[in-house]
């Protein structure tokens, strides 16, 4: 007979929707049905069944990938780690925290950097907030409380598919009891999105002026006159959408890569976490970063917990942790050519790394840490598969709101395939083991007479 299980987490996207319903068969072994969740949700589930590699695969002289086993590629892992003077462990937007803490002890180990994907992605977000703050909230105290809606530079139509139907602009919530007919809605973009077809208000901000606007915005609302136009949007339009925040009962700007990717960047997201305060001068109002993979805000909160800081660490040092973008961030080692050993794990540095640094990271070994074949994997030295968090592993994610989810599984992982954490265990294990040797082989420093062993 076959299983429904319930409340299951959606390994996709940020919203990380807990409400699953996924149809297993009666074996435990094949997922026959997934409700509830968006067509890409959905099929993440549907492709865990499909054909994948259960074994590593080390690439030959020829080129060509040969199958080994899962002991074989962890002491190539450990061995590459322990050779390398500056290896980079980048990725975990698809991995639970239990196994970017393994990692992190891993990195600790080996004296490596440790990088996240919001080094090309949200990483000037935290540039803003440590200068600025962040009055942030919950998705769900947007769902109950928040009348208005602003979408600035985010398309989640696309990206986030459920978003707007599980807290922002559909549903009814405990004191947004109208739902969609009770909020507000403006979108900030420059170009006719999906999501920009259900606002009540689209300003189509000129591409790269997003400072300026934000700028307009902090003006009017202190009192001030403006430009006739500002950032390729009227003086009225800004006027007319400043109305309407100030005189909202919640508010809640949720801003996308359009800030974070366009001119400004980390500036941009300032000057919109200073717009937040403003207006909390005549109401509530908070602000989100919407967040991409559905884990990629977990390392920040796990090396933020160990370690102080929540990407672009340097550990080298291994009892010191340093960080500053743009010197110890991803890219930029990359291509200065600092390191050399290179550790992608679940992401595809392939396919979002610029052309340059991946080519540069190709000269030194490259170990592909990845559910499924990809870009990345095809270019690596190393793919080690392991299983895929949410689906075959349980584990904690953190929600774009910060808050935990804990996940389960539904199904089993192929026979003998691991977790990221179980790996990332016995890699560490393996490391250790290699320390001591080299520290076997190391002649014993001479004690000068007078001086007691161990003093």
């Amino acid at each position: 007979m076959v299983k429904k299980i319930e409340n299951v987490g959606c390994p996709f996207c940020g919203v990380c929707c807990d409400d699953l319903v996924v149809t297993v068969s009666d074996d435990g072994k094949k997922i026959l049905e997934v409700e509830n969740a968006c067509v890409i949700g959905s099929t993440v589930f549907h492709r865990a069944m499909s054909e994948r590699h259960t074994l590593p695969r080390l690439r030959q002289p020829d080129g060509t990938y040969k199958e080994i086993s899962y002991d074989e590629a962890i002491d190539y892992a450990a061995r590459v780690l322990h050779n390398a003077k500056k290896p980079l462990i980048y990725g975990f937007g698809s991995t639970n925290c239990e196994g970017m803490a393994a990692a992190a002890k891993v990195a600790e180990k080996a004296g490596a950097v440790i990088d996240n994907c919001a080094s090309i992605c949200h990483g000037s977000s935290f540039l803003a907030i440590f200068d600025n703050g962040y009055p942030s909230c919950t998705l769900g105290e947007v769902k109950n409380r928040a009348d208005v809606i602003v979408y600035w530079g985010a398309n989640p139509a696309h990206a986030h598919p459920r978003h707007m139907s599980r807290y922002s602009i559909f549903p009814r919530g405990f004191f947004t009891g109208k739902g969609h007919t009770g909020r507000k809605i403006v979108v900030i973009d420059p170009r006719h999105t999906d999501t920009a077809q259900m606002a009540d208000i689209h300003l189509q901000v000129k591409q790269g002026h997003d400072y300026d606007l934000f700028n307009a915005f902090r003006t009017v609302a202190r009192g001030h006159d403006i430009p006739a136009e500002v950032a390729g949007v009227k003086r009225e339009d800004i006027i007319e959408v400043v109305d309407i925040m100030k005189k909202a009962r919640f508010g809640t700007i949720f801003y996308g890569m359009g800030l974070c990717h366009s001119d400004g960047r980390n500036h941009n997201v300032d000057i919109a976490i200073s717009l937040t305060r403003d207006l909390n001068d005549f109401t509530k109002w908070t602000i989100m970063a919407m967040r991409g993979h559905y884990n990629i805000t977990g390392p920040g909160v796990v090396w933020s917990w160990q370690y102080g800081f929540p990407y672009c660490l340097d550990l080298t040092k291994r009892d010191i942790a340093h960080m500053n973008p743009g010197e110890t961030s991803s890219v930029d080692l990359a291509m200065r050519e600092e390191v050399d050993a290179f550790f992608n794990v679940g992401t595809d540095a392939a396919a979002h790394f610029p052309i340059e640094p991946v080519k540069r990271l190709r000269k030194h070994p490259w170990i592909t840490v990845d559910p499924h074949p990809n870009m990345a994997t095809e270019i690596s030295d190393l793919h080690i598969p392991v299983g895929i968090v949410g689906v075959e592993v349980p584990g904690i994610v953190y929600r774009m709101d910060n808050v935990p989810v804990q996940y389960r599984n539904v199904i089993d992982p192929p026979e003998g395939v691991p977790s990221d954490e179980e790996l990332f265990e016995r890699i560490y294990e393996r490391l250790c083991e290699l320390e001591a040797e080299d520290a076997a082989k190391a002649p014993a420093k001479a004690v000068p007479e007078g001086i007691r062993a161990g003093e």
